[in-house]
């Protein structure tokens, strides 16, 4: 017996006993720093998470994200319950453009621009909440369809939305692993404030047939207080705009007119965001003086000579110049169709 051995043998023979005792354990084998580095990577979720997760699926990946999701889930529920009557100022405005229009891609327009509000300027700046809302607009312009509408800029169902497939900005192609709303509840379980989406609006439009091949239509962004992201802030901005030419074709196929037309569209997004535009032409007696529609603004976005002039006349200077209206097409040129600007937590018209 082994009580019954010297000391050091007997030492030994309990090592050897505990050695075997383990080989037959059901206890989990502990999870590499690797492994954990990684499912952290994917999820963003603590390093105690994230152990706890490989852990109870025995270090399967796959199955971790899946016990991450309904745990997530479940706390996120919960969390977002407890914070439903807290108040959610702060976020970001996120635009996503999938087609920019005429003489590009296939012609097409197709692009969207969301709010998503949080509570703090500081998860505002947070990553994990800039990329939910770059997605939640990525996935707003993917899925809408065309429609009918007198508008071309049309609100976004946020019901339809919240119970689509989010998909992700990032990683294009990658199989949707959560809905709109889930993702919103796990980001609720992991940054502890309210994430709400406050509204979305959507610009879908095939392009011209070849009949009328003088039309094109062009989406133009601009986005204030960007951080990592041009493609978000607290002020956005979505403009469509309207062009006119016989020469369009031709004048589209070179590349200095498109390098300035893209100029110019941006300069445009960037004029009704750092003005006090709330509309594109002016109405009234007093309709020159009134700097609140686009076109009677100073035009102080573009540059050279443009700097001062109105943006009426800049526009039609700007078309001239490059040959858009000459010779028989005389009512040819550029023009701001719609535009929607918004700031993080202003009031609505719905509220």
């Amino acid at each position: 017996m082994a009580s019954f051995l010297p000391a050091a043998r007997r030492t030994t023979a309990n090592a050897r006993l505990l050695r075997t005792l383990r080989c037959y354990s059901t206890e989990p084998t502990k999870p590499s720093v690797k492994l954990i580095a990684e499912l952290r990577k994917l999820t963003e979720v603590s390093l105690t998470k994230a152990r706890e997760a490989l852990v109870a699926t025995n270090n399967d990946l796959d199955k971790a994200l899946d016990w991450l999701h309904k745990e997530l889930a479940v706390s996120g529920a919960k969390k977002a319950a407890k914070v439903a009557g807290r108040n959610a100022g702060q976020g970001l405005v996120s635009v996503s453009v999938l087609g920019r229009g005429t003489g590009s891609g296939n012609g097409g327009l197709r692009a969207a621009m969301v709010e998503l509000n949080c509570e703090t300027d500081f998860v505002a700046r947070n990553q994990l909440f800039g990329a939910l809302a770059a997605d939640i607009a990525h996935t707003a312009a993917f899925i809408t369809e065309p429609t009918s509408s007198n508008t071309l800029l049309t609100p976004c169902s946020l019901e339809a939305l919240t119970h689509a497939p989010l998909i992700s900005a990032a990683n294009i192609g990658t199989t949707a692993h959560s809905t709109v709303a889930s993702a919103i509840q796990e980001t609720i379980a992991k940054v502890g404030e309210k994430v709400s989406l406050r509204r979305a609006v959507t610009v879908v439009r095939d392009p011209f047939p070849s009949s009328q091949s003088e039309l094109g239509l062009r989406v133009a962004s601009y986005l204030h207080g960007s951080l990592n992201n041009t493609s978000q802030g607290r002020v956005g901005a979505l403009a469509l705009i309207g062009l006119k030419s016989n020469r369009l074709s031709e004048l589209l196929s070179g590349d200095a007119f498109r390098g300035d037309l893209e100029k110019m569209e941006r300069a445009i997004a960037r004029q009704i965001v750092g003005f006090e535009t709330q509309s594109i032409t002016a109405s009234g007696t007093e309709a020159d003086a009134d700097e609140t529609a686009l076109y009677e603004q100073p035009f102080m976005m573009l540059g050279g000579d443009a700097d001062g002039d109105i943006v009426r006349n800049v526009l039609q200077s700007w078309a001239r110049q490059r040959g858009m209206n000459g010779g028989a097409n005389r009512h040819g040129g550029v023009e701001v169709l719609e535009f929607a600007k918004w700031t993080v937590g202003e009031p609505t018209p719905e509220a």
